[in-house]
Order: structure tokens, then C-alpha cells, then sequence
């Protein structure tokens, strides 16, 4: 066995023997913080059913499609990879949605292709935008999202474009 298969047993038993210490009520604080989260996920679960019904209607009307299409000479002229255009519209939408994208890119493409290697990168420096700041903004019931949206928006682009630039820098 090695050591990471301890990590998550040995904290656990820390958190255990810390409020046998402190003589807190374990089974108490735990049901009270499961109680607080399943509230929390009644107040967002509107905002979440409207994203994914939106994300369906996207994909099923073909407007993904056709806006990836639509942009794909753009993209492939600033050195971005076609493959990766619904990825890249996706991703701040939908994590599991960008999932299956990203496994048909590396299926098609190979996990070594500049497309595979840019949806890697792409994947892992970006954020589900949308459903993050659904879920935190419903979280406190805010209502404006103010900077939020345009300033995450922003950092996802510029995620895009430099997983395409930082792949081709350090794989070329």
C-alpha cells in the first residue's frame, strides 16, 4: 500500500479524535452540516434546472454546432484547433457536457495530437462558469452577478488561447 491510501482514513480518524478532545457531539455537528447543505441545494436547484435545460436545448437545436462551424476559420487562423471550438463553447457551460466532448477529441484525435494535447490543457485551466456562478450566487441568493461574469468569461478566454500557446511552445 502506499502512503496516499492513508490520506483520507488517517484524516478522518484526526477529525474524530479532535472533537473527542473537544468534546463535541460528532454525530450532531454532522447531521446539523448535512441538514444546512441539503437547504443549500434546495435554494440552488432552480438556477441548476434552468442551466441544463438550456445546455440541452443548445444541443439539440444544432446552434452548438452551427456556432462552432461559424468560427472554426477564426480559430484555426489564431492557431487554435478546430477540433476544439464545442470544448472551448462548452466548457464554461457544462463540466459534464465538456467531458464528453473532450473524450470524443482524444477518441478522434489521439491523447498525443495538438488538438488532444490543447483539449487537455484547455480542460483543466478553465472553469464551468456558469454553473459555478449559478451555484455560488444561488448559494447566497444573490441577485446581480455585477463583475463577476464578464471577469470569469474573460479568464476562460484567455485560458483558450493560451492552452493552444502553451501547447505549441512546449510541445513543438
Amino acid at each position: 500500500m502506499r502512503f496516499s491510501d492513508y490520506i483520507i482514513p488517517v484524516f478522518i480518524a484526526g477529525i474524530l479524535i479532535y472533537g473527542l478532545i473537544k468534546k463535541v457531539d460528532i454525530f450532531d455537528e454532522f447531521t446539523v452540516g448535512a441538514k444546512e447543505n441539503l437547504i443549500a441545494a434546495f435554494d440552488i436547484l432552480p438556477a441548476l434546472i434552468a442551466l441544463m435545460t438550456c445546455v440541452g436545448m443548445l444541443n439539440a437545436s444544432g446552434a452548438a454546432d452551427m456556432l462552432c462551424s461559424a468560427v472554426s476559420p477564426f480559430l484555426e487562423k489564431i492557431g487554435f484547433p478546430a477540433e476544439c471550438a464545442p470544448l472551448a463553447f462548452l466548457r464554461p457551460i457544462s463540466g459534464s457536457g465538456a467531458l464528453a466532448v473532450y473524450e470524443q477529441i482524444i477518441s478522434e484525435n489521439g491523447p498525443d495530437s495538438f488538438a488532444g494535447r490543447v483539449a487537455s490543457v484547455l480542460l483543466g485551466a478553465s472553469e464551468t462558469t456558469f454553473y459555478t456562478i449559478a451555484v455560488y450566487f444561488g448559494a447566497v441568493k444573490a441577485k446581480k452577478t455585477r463583475h463577476a461574469l464578464p471577469c470569469s468569461l474573460a479568464a476562460d478566454l484567455t485560458a483558450f488561447i493560451l492552452s493552444a500557446l502553451f501547447v505549441r511552445v512546449f510541445f513543438a
